[in-house]
């Protein structure tokens, strides 16, 4: 749709036949002989003399020339733009951090893949974790992967392909065979200060108990939940084993109900599909979109029109001229 930004200056179109009514034609006085015998002169020459001034007038072209140029000018001025269809934009209204444990108990094969073989717990992981991340579009998600110490792998972002590569690139024991769980929340926090959405989740992952953490779980979990973080803690472990790859269930539960988060355990791949469609359906997709339409600028299309039209024009003039001086010489010749 054809938009002009300053409507307004097309009143000025007007402006030359206001000033052609209102204003006087210019006068050039110049000096003159009178000749009482001019007639004679006149016969003599072989011409005639006109009488009384002589006022120069515009030819038709050039008054079509001028108001070309001036239309143009004024349309440009006008600001004419070009309106596109709207377009949608959705603004992320939640910011989702996932914490992903890849401690050396990861590799364990008690997982199944879809075909029913065998996989490992990270293999199973990540394979869930994929298709929860393919349906978060309008969220900002984050990556933090934590074993003998955590680290960001991809700070909050809306290119959710980004994170499912890192995801993908992710390998048991590359940080560590240990798990420092509280370490992983306490690196999550700062990441969750510098957003200003209104809804804040981390989703932890892990196979077993915390072994190092500087701080410890329970109590990250509090600085967490004053930050208004929400944390969901799935469970992959064994609760029967132990030593390091103890599954600390009372630990993750006290995590979750201290930031009004949920635990999960899951023990197949099955159980983990479902934990995620659960927390679908705990912390719904919300986006607020804002709408606007593009706006293409048209300025230089009525300015580049003026400027061909009066190049053609000047250009014919000097054509007609050099054809005039050319054919003054034959003519000459011809009458001698």
């Amino acid at each position: 749709m054809l938009h002009f930004a300053y409507p307004w200056v097309l009143l000025l179109l007007p402006l030359p036949l206001l000033i052609h009514w209102l204003a006087p034609a210019h006068q050039e006085p110049r000096l003159a002989v009178y000749v009482p015998f001019m007639s004679v002169l006149s016969r003599l020459a072989g011409g005639s003399a006109g009488a009384g001034a002589v006022i120069a007038r515009r030819k038709r072209l050039q008054r079509v020339q001028i108001a070309v140029a001036w239309l143009a000018l004024v349309i440009a001025l006008a600001r004419p733009v070009w309106l596109g269809e709207p377009v949608v934009k959705e603004l992320p209204m939640r910011d989702l951090l996932v914490a992903l444990d890849l401690s050396g108990s990861m590799e364990t094969r008690d997982f199944t893949y879809a075909s029913g073989a065998p996989a490992e717990r990270l293999a199973a992981a990540k394979g869930v974790l994929d298709e929860f991340l393919s349906r978060r579009d309008g969220d900002r998600v984050g990556l933090v992967f934590f074993g003998s110490a955590a680290f960001v792998q991809a700070p909050f972002t809306e290119d959710l392909n980004v994170v499912r590569e890192l995801l993908d690139e992710a390998q048991v024991r590359m940080l560590g065979p240990r798990t420092v769980l509280g370490d992983a929340i306490g690196m999550a926090i700062p990441l969750f200060e510098r957003s200003d959405v209104d809804e804040r989740v981390l989703i932890v992952l892990t196979d077993g108990n915390d072994t190092g953490s500087l701080v410890p779980p329970v109590r990250a979990a509090e600085i967490a939940r004053d930050n208004g973080v929400k944390i969901f803690t799935i469970a992959m472990g064994d609760p029967q084993a132990a030593g390091e790859q103890a599954l600390d269930e009372a630990a993750l539960q006290a995590v979750a109900d201290t930031t009004g988060g949920d635990y999960y355990h899951a023990e197949d791949r099955a159980q983990l599909e479902g934990v995620y469609a659960e927390l679908d359906r705990l912390t719904p997709k919300q986006v607020e979109t804002q709408s606007y339409r593009p706006e293409h600028e048209l300025y230089h299309w009525p300015l580049g029109f003026a400027l061909a039209f009066s190049m053609l024009y000047f250009g014919l003039v000097e054509l007609r001229s050099w054809l005039r001086r050319t054919s003054a010489p034959l003519e000459s010749g011809a009458a001698q």
